[in-house]
């Protein structure tokens, strides 16, 4: 848009040429200036774009694709480049396969083929006999995408800076047509082609031309800075999108936790046992022995229903390394010490169906070759307790299969309970031994038509794992809260387990209704919801919740989700975000990726994610570290306010660029500022003070990250929001024949935006208080062009008349001089022709005189705008203290700009002959300087007074502090302490 504006004053300037081509030669250069600019403007941007994404480029170079292969007789993990012709790959859930394959041995495999062929739903692919071919477009070579053919999503800073570009713009246009229509009713009356110019020069005034190519700088080194913290982004709208957080969801295992689990008790048979003694241990609890009833069915369900592979099979069971899922993995390191033969156990006994774990039906399904005495195959199901057990009807007791009773279930409810609320997974187990008669060796078993057993299974028992806390979770979710991120659990686990794990990492603090219940006596639904401040949610609640309930849960400060599927943590990003939350998603999973998308920012694990988590994420953590998501959102709020104080610096000088001009008109006087000098101070050196600012440190230790989101979420902003929902659903139609909504045309679109402006609804809006800080507000504004920008004004002015008046020229003979100009076109001062002129005290001044006192005049305004900015470069970043500390004058790049801009500044005014071309003059006095370095000075005090009034209003924006953080690591595992 500021490059249009610009390109349309240039044209401009030579259409005047073709009405006078003599009058208005000299000004015809500014024309070619003016178009130059914009379209070195546009390539510097193209070029800043183009290396932004050279940058992106390289960050996901240092996650380069890889695969698993058997090379060797070992399985490894190599770069997809490096694949060649016959080997062997093996492709788990939620990994993209490198290259064309065929498949030779699957189960339950579907692919995402969306990209290729357009199919939205996930097709099924089958093992093929040897030499049978698939059309490439069909072929079994794409695992998941899931992001195939979605639109980008405009960030929060992409959209303030959209709406910051087009108020500056119409600022510029209305100013430059009132000054038009005041020159040419004043000043130039009579004289359309001059005061055409002086248009030109209020709209290049107000026009930030090197805006764009500093904000994509800005966003570029931070995004190298996070890099460096091992924070990868995808793109640089997600720097800042971080810091605009104002609710975080995040997955359990594997996010919060290490993914590294470990089995620790087992319950069968009515009996608790320990896989391992541990000081936590009830009374109740025996230990572990294979020898136990019940115990050999548990170790053969661990260990026969698995889908872990193993790095390589010529090394000892403890010396392999597996490759699967966490809770397999667990399984299988328990299985695998109780079996002598682990591998030959396997060959004994062969698959011949199985149904792999899916979030949706949460258990896992295989039938194997196992004799028994009532036939030759055995079901062996494992998964979510609640969904095993409503599959059985008997349970192993001694040895024996007794019938599910309710003396049964309070048992099995009281360890079930038990186990979970120390915050670990629990899992349950269970068999059935087909008979012959019905299953027999050549029984065909289908998923698609459910020939299989789903019903009149044997319960074997409950296995618990334990899956310890990352390292500096706890601290990293307790400065997110106290930075006024709401921070939210959303897990498959049981509600009691993601409850523990909540506790232990300052994700719940205080009572759900629940626990209140317990510690009361008094009944859950007797309970208030002001009562409570935190809630857990089961999965099988989702569906049915109305809008206000959402409201309610989204109202309370703890959350968590449990028992949920991937169209659950969908619904809920969904919900987040229609109550006004910047949403961003933490996973590692293929369960996690549709959320995942769907965030305003998706964050996933880069060492434990799938390839489906991190390419549906914008950005990833290489280190698996939630803690960094920290110095993420610390980077993401710094860069925010670095590109605030970077625009406040800028515009500062529209006020001293066009208030000079308007006097020019009005008084009138000689032009204190030429366009060409406006265009060396917003493309010279304020180009290089405003890059300086992206190296700014926060100003206080904790200060960025104990204030509020800059977008609070609040019961006010919630009702604003609503109402503006429900404006606009007014403006869209449903489709009578396929009732589908149809939303307006881009015409119909443009015509709203018109007369948007003459609504009542749209000033209510824009006059509504709010709670938001904006990039461009109210306060910005008053401040680079009501405070900063006056200060330079009258600085300027100053210095201005006293150059004139110490060149022989008195306020009154500069008004004087300019009069006669609009008196008679034929007299003209301060020009080479020019006639003398006498002043107020009898001198005859020369039109050489003139002319230098002119130049010497627009020199001192330009120069010092120049230095009272060097003192606003300070100014600008004093919010929570004074501009004279560290914090504040400690960025060594504000000094290196300002050295950069002070040459360019001597270079411009008092080098021959360029001072010639723009202006200068080498006469002028370095003490002229001492009258805007004085004015600086104000310019400090003046901040400082401003944070002595502004101090309450940013300390209303501080969050509370949140009574019962633990902000000091987890205590060592009972898992760890076993090793030891």
């Amino acid at each position: 848009m500021f490059n249009i504006l610009l390109i349309i004053a240039g044209i401009l300037e030579y259409i005047l040429l073709g009405v006078d081509f003599k009058d208005n030669f000299p000004n015809t250069y500014l024309g070619g200036i003016l178009i130059g600019v914009a379209f070195l403007n546009a390539l510097i941007e193209f070029y800043q774009l183009q290396k932004s994404e050279a940058i992106l480029a390289s960050f996901l170079a240092m996650i380069p694709p890889s695969c698993h292969v058997v090379r060797d007789g070992a399985l490894t993990t190599v770069p997809a480049a490096d694949l060649v012709k016959g080997d062997v790959v093996l492709v788990r859930s939620g990994d993209k396969t490198p290259a064309d394959l065929i498949v030779f041995s699957a189960s339950d495999l579907k692919i995402d083929n969306s990209s290729l062929t357009g199919e939205s739903e996930p097709q099924e692919r089958f093992a093929k006999p040897d030499g049978v071919q698939t059309r490439p477009v069909e072929a079994e070579n794409l695992i998941a995408a899931l992001t195939g053919n979605e639109t980008g999503k405009q960030s929060p800073l992409a959209a303030e800076i959209a709406r910051f570009v087009m108020l500056v713009s119409a600022i510029a246009i209305v100013f430059a047509i009132v000054f038009f229509v005041v020159g040419i009713t004043t000043a130039y009356k009579g004289k359309g082609e001059q005061t055409v110019t002086f248009a030109v020069s209020i709209l290049v005034a107000f026009v930030p031309e090197g805006l764009p190519s500093v904000v994509t700088l800005l966003l570029s080194i931070a995004a190298k800075r996070m890099a460096a913290q091992n924070v990868l982004v995808k793109d640089l709208q997600g720097v800042e999108t971080l810091g605009s957080l104002t609710l975080l969801a995040t997955d359990k295992t594997g996010t919060l936790t290490r993914n590294q689990m470990t089995v620790t008790n087992v319950w069968s048979g009515l009996k608790m046992f320990s896989a391992f003694q541990s000081n936590n241990d009830t009374e109740d609890t025996e230990a572990f022995s294979i020898s136990s009833p019940g115990m050999r069915e548990i170790v053969d369900i661990a260990a026969l229903n698995s889908h872990v592979k193993f790095d390589r099979t010529d090394l000892s069971f403890d010396q392999r390394k597996i490759l699967g899922d966490a809770t397999e993995t667990g399984l299988i390191r328990f299985a695998g010490k109780q079996i002598a033969d682990y591998d030959g156990y396997q060959k004994q006994h062969p698959r011949v169906f199985e149904i792999p774990f899916n979030s949706s039906n949460k258990w896992a399904l295989v039938i194997l070759e196992k004799t028994h005495k009532e036939g030759l195959l055995t079901a062996y199901i494992k998964g979510a307790p609640e969904r095993v057990l409503a599959k059985c009807s008997t349970y192993l007791k001694d040895g024996e299969e007794v019938p599910i009773t309710d003396a049964f279930k309070a048992e099995y409810d009281e360890a079930y309970d038990y186990m979970a609320s120390r915050g670990h997974r629990v899992i349950a187990c269970a068999q059935k031994l087909l008979p012959s008669d019905v299953y027999d060796p050549d029984f065909e078993f289908s998923k698609t038509d459910t020939r299989y057993p789903t019903s009149e299974y044997c319960f074997c028992g409950l296995v618990s794992l334990e899956d310890p806390p990352k390292h500096g979770v706890r601290e990293a979710i307790g400065t997110l809260r106290l930075a006024g991120i709401k921070v939210m659990m959303v897990t498959g686990d049981h509600p009691k387990t993601a409850e523990a794990i909540a506790r232990k990492i300052n994700l719940i603090l205080g009572e759900t209704k629940e626990t209140l219940s317990k510690k009361t006596g008094r009944p859950v639904d007797e309970i208030y919801e002001d009562e409570v401040d935190a809630v857990v949610i089961h999965g099988d609640d989702i569906d049915g919740l109305q809008g206000w309930q959402w409201d309610q849960i989204f109202a309370k400060n703890e959350i968590v989700f449990a028992r949920t599927s991937p169209q659950h943590k969908l619904e809920i990003v969904k919900r987040a975000q229609a109550l006004g939350h910047i949403v961003g998603v933490t996973g590692d999973g293929v369960n996690d990726s549709p959320a995942l998308k769907k965030a305003d920012l998706g964050i996933a694990m880069n060492i434990s994610g799938s390839d489906v988590s991190k390419e549906a994420a914008n950005m990833i953590l290489l280190d698996d570290n939630f803690a960094s998501t920290v110095k993420g959102v610390a980077e993401g709020r710094q860069i925010f306010v670095n590109l605030k104080r970077s625009i406040q610096y800028t515009i500062s000088h529209s006020t001293p660029e066009v208030i000079p001009q308007l006097l020019y008109v009005v008084v009138p006087i000689p032009l204190p500022l030429s366009a060409i000098l406006i265009l060396v101070i917003d493309l010279g050196f304020e180009l290089f003070v405003a890059l300086s600012f992206a190296w700014d440190k926060p100003e206080t230790e904790d200060g960025l990250m104990r204030m509020a989101p800059r977008r609070p979420v609040n019961d006010h902003s919630i009702t604003a929001l609503k109402k503006r929902a429900l404006r606009r659903t007014k403006t869209l139609r449903r489709d009578p024949e396929t009732n589908e909504i149809v939303r307006p045309s881009r015409f119909s679109q443009f015509m709203m935006r018109v007369k948007a402006p003459f609504a009542r609804h749209f000033w209510e809006e824009a006059l509504e208080r709010s709670d938001d800080e904006t990039l461009v507000d109210a306060k910005l504004l008053s401040y680079a062009y009501l405070e900063a920008g006056v200060i330079e004004m009258v600085g300027a002015l100053t210095a201005y008349f006293v150059v004139f008046f110490k060149n022989g020229f008195t306020p009154g003979d500069l008004r004087r001089a300019q009069t006669a100009l609009s008196a008679s076109p034929s007299i003209s001062y301060f020009t080479k022709s020019s006639p003398d002129f006498v002043n107020s005290r009898g001198h005859v001044l020369s039109a050489s005189q003139q002319v230098d006192a002119l130049a010497q005049a627009q020199s001192i305004v330009y120069l010092s705008i120049f230095i009272i900015q060097c003192f606003n470069v300070f100014a600008v970043k004093a919010k929570f203290r004074f501009p004279f500390g560290r914090s504040i004058v400690g960025n060594y790049y504000n000094f290196a700009g300002i050295v950069a801009g002070a040459c360019l500044g001597m270079f411009v005014i008092y080098t021959p002959p360029l001072h010639v071309v723009f202006g200068g003059s080498v006469h002028l006095s370095p003490l002229y300087w001492l009258i805007p370095v004085a004015f600086g000075v104000l310019l400090l005090v003046w901040a400082s007074v401003r944070v002595l009034l502004l101090r309450k209003s940013v300390e209303q924006g501080r969050v509370k502090d949140i009574k019962g953080l633990m902000m000091f690591p987890t205590m060592r595992t009972m898992s760890m302490r076993s090793r030891h």
